[in-house]
């Protein structure tokens, strides 16, 4: 940000409902792909299944120490220490402003009942708690990327269904008129759909002996091309090409022999005017090197 923090500065925008609810959706739908979400970052590797659902004696947990355990059963122990490694003091002065530690975001924890689960995780560095009537898009997608490590209560989500309805065109029971959106395509894996046995079957074969388009060549700068366009082209090079050789030759070998004579001659004159002979004068030829 450029400036200091004013009151009258444009601090937020104007989005429409079923955008929101669009990008929340697709934020949820991509925590669900393993690929996505270690593309992120998390470390998943020892957890046993995405999405990752829990029983709701989870939500009745009170204790720190109770939700590391969780986690750690779960597979989540690598997730928990890279968060914890990666926490440090942040640089500059946004420390004094209520934001002293920095660090990455570890697994998020959605309830759909809190009896105190919130405070039992929040001591855990990286770990976030969110209600599942209340999704934040910034804790779903911190940063922009898609596909964070959330842990489910078995009612947060069974209750995504009467949220964001079922699919194919299903309406939400808790959303007037709202269903998620359709895809265009049922099966986004374009390579097999081109190389499909129905599709293959019913496309042109490739035509025979048709000359393939070359790449397309500059006459200024290519012979070959411009000798297309001008059968002349050639001679006119080689032409050129004997005229500048010969120019060459010529200025390795110096001047003609009669402006090198004409040259001895105007020295030996000026040499034979300025030799004049007296205690006031001083010979030209001397000072000029060629007296012995």
């Amino acid at each position: 940000m450029f400036a200091p923090t004013k009151t009258w500065r444009r601090w937020h925008r104007k989005v429409n409902v079923n955008l929101k609810r669009y990008a929340v959706a697709s934020a949820l739908a991509a925590s669900a792909l393993p690929s996505l979400v270690m593309a992120r970052g998390h470390r998943v590797d020892a957890v046993p299944e995405l999405p990752l659902v829990v029983d709701d004696s989870a939500e009745s947990l009170t204790k720190t120490a109770k939700a590391v355990q969780l986690l750690e059963a779960l597979g989540a122990g690598a997730e928990l220490a890279r968060a914890r490694d990666a926490r440090n003091i942040r640089k500059g002065k946004g420390k004094l402003r209520n934001r002293r530690y920095v660090g990455r975001r570890g697994p998020l924890v959605v309830y759909a009942g809190d009896g105190a689960v919130s405070r039992a995780f929040r001591a855990i560095p990286g770990v976030d708690t969110a209600s599942v009537d209340r999704l934040n898009l910034l804790q779903l997608a911190p940063g922009g990327h898609i596909g964070r490590l959330i842990v489910w209560t078995k009612g947060a989500f069974e209750r995504l269904e009467a949220l964001y309805g079922a699919g194919a065109g299903a309406e939400a029971a808790e959303k007037k008129g709202y269903s998620l959106p359709r895809p265009i395509m049922a099966n986004a894996d374009l390579a097999r759909l081109i190389n499909s046995d129905e599709v293959q079957s019913v496309v042109r074969a490739p035509r025979q002996g048709s000359r393939k388009a070359g790449l397309r060549r500059n006459p200024l700068k290519n012979l070959g091309a411009m000798v297309k366009l001008n059968p002349a082209a050639g001679s006119a090079k080689r032409a050129a090409l004997r005229a500048s050789a010969s120019g060459k030759g010529a200025a390795r070998k110096g001047r003609p022999a009669d402006a090198r004579a004409a040259s001895k001659a105007f020295l030996a004159k000026m040499q034979a005017d300025h030799d004049y002979l007296g205690d006031d004068y001083d010979v030209f030829s001397s000072w000029l090197g060629t007296s012995e």
